[in-house]
């Protein structure tokens, strides 16, 4: 079972990996912004206003559209290209999110029906939820065995080993001076 720390650690890798994925993006995981084909190279923001510029430029002169190019400031795809880029993008996308499951599980309506064949398998996993000892109520009902297990797993000790948790003792004391 993994502790708390593990589990902030793992948290702490995965942001750092994404944070790395983010500066690879942008400019191929380097700390600094000299990879930029800007000539803004100190700044981020002034990098892009650089590119802001250029764009309404070209607004300007009329871009070249290029459907072979892959990455200029002077041309552009075609709207076909681009569509056909986004339907390329979309499948990446939903083939990451399915995680390769087949064409018989991939709508969430044949989930639905997986789900519904498998009922008595989840019947049964909730069942054995239901014979775990709960942290959030305190009158589960369980019965004395299930009690005794409880305590023998995490080492506790009950009523019977300690007594009465309501005996007086002072009355004890004083019977004792007595």
């Amino acid at each position: 079972m993994a502790t708390l720390v593990t589990r902030i650690q793992d948290l702490a890798t995965r942001i750092a990996t994404e944070n790395k994925s983010l500066r690879t993006l942008l400019n191929g995981n380097l700390a600094d912004l000299s990879s930029l084909s800007t000539t803004a190279k100190t700044s981020l923001v002034a990098a892009l206003n650089e590119s802001v510029a250029r764009i309404q430029t070209l607004e300007n002169e009329a871009a070249l559209i290029n459907d072979a190019a892959d990455a200029s400031l002077d041309e552009t795809w075609s709207i076909t290209r681009i569509g056909t880029r986004i339907n390329e993008a979309t499948a990446a996308v939903k083939a990451d999110i399915l995680g390769g499951a087949g064409a018989a599980y991939d709508t969430l309506a044949e989930l639905k029906a997986l789900l519904d064949e498998t009922d008595g398998d989840l019947t049964s996993i909730t069942t054995a939820l239901g014979a775990r000892v709960r942290t959030d109520v305190s009158n589960q009902g369980l019965t004395t065995t299930q009690q005794a297990n409880a305590r023998t797993n995490i080492a506790a000790i009950g009523t019977g080993e300690v007594g009465n948790p309501d005996t007086n003792f002072v009355t004890t004391f004083d019977a004792g001076l007595a």
